[in-house]
């Protein structure tokens, strides 16, 4: 057993990958904790193994996951990569997260050259509080991530609204903010604002997240999360996340299996 990380560890350290061979990396920093391993950790690794395997000119354009097995935080986590195309403008990479010779998480991931042209934004940023006069929600098993909810929604257990910013040196790599949006993006939800009559969410199913624009997640970014429907005991939400100037950088998906609690 791997000793657990030291009280300083931080993202880096979690999206530090070591070569094994070609296509194939392995995310040996690992802890003890009595949770499943996080998928936002999982994810985010497995985009920037798939990163790591494109041009670095070309940026992630979306991540489509599957969550098929938990995971373990205090194993090492192997991850192969298929390069499915390299087009003109876009890289098409397939990614497997492996522990105990199981998949556990399943990823199809794209990359495109960035390119000049029509932009358009449907959704703005809602009119909120500043991250500086909001209130600070501490957020359990994350690591280098500060958390603010704005005073008018109020902490709550699992918020649909907040502010967030990264705590470490990220710096202005696109892949590695991009995997610590990935890692971001799966810290909260809005199915809590469902009634559902003693069924909660048990476990997440499919996990997307599509890269409007580069973004520095040293800076603040505020996520706003809806819940969309409950079918089939899966409950869909859908989410933006917005830069401080209030363009949106990300759009995320998510669905989440609800059991009966007993």
């Amino acid at each position: 057993m791997t000793n657990p990380p030291p009280p300083t560890a931080g993202l880096l350290d979690l999206l530090d990958l070591e070569m094994l061979e070609e296509n194939t990396y392995q995310a040996f920093h690992v802890f003890d904790e009595d949770w499943p391993l996080y998928g936002g950790q999982v994810a985010a690794q497995a985009l920037l193994a798939a990163g790591l395997t494109v041009e670095p000119t070309r940026h992630p354009h979306s991540l489509h996951g599957y969550f098929l097995r938990a995971g373990d935080a205090s194993r090492p986590t192997m991850f192969k990569v298929d390069r499915d195309r390299d087009g003109r403008s876009f890289s098409a990479r397939r990614v497997v997260a492996i522990q105990r010779g199981e998949v556990i998480f399943s990823a199809a991931v794209s990359f495109a050259a960035p390119a000049d042209g029509m932009e358009r934004q449907a959704v703005e940023l809602p009119d909120v509080t500043r991250p500086e006069e909001s209130l600070t929600w501490v957020v359990p098993r994350m690591f280098s991530l500060e958390v603010r909810i704005p005073p008018e929604d109020g902490i709550t257990a699992w918020p649909a609204r907040f502010w967030s910013r990264f705590t470490t040196g990220i710096g202005d790599d696109v892949l590695l903010n991009a995997a610590a949006l990935t890692y971001l993006s799966d810290v909260s939800a809005d199915l809590h604002s469902f009634q559902t009559d003693g069924f909660i969410p048990a476990a997440s199913l499919d996990h997307a997240v599509w890269f409007h624009h580069p973004v520095r997640m040293e800076d603040w970014v505020f996520t706003d999360h809806t819940a969309r429907a409950i079918a089939g005991n899966r409950g869909l939400y859908t989410g933006s996340v917005f830069d401080r100037s209030g363009r949106m950088v990300a759009s995320i998906a998510q669905e989440a299996l609800y059991r009966k609690f007993s």
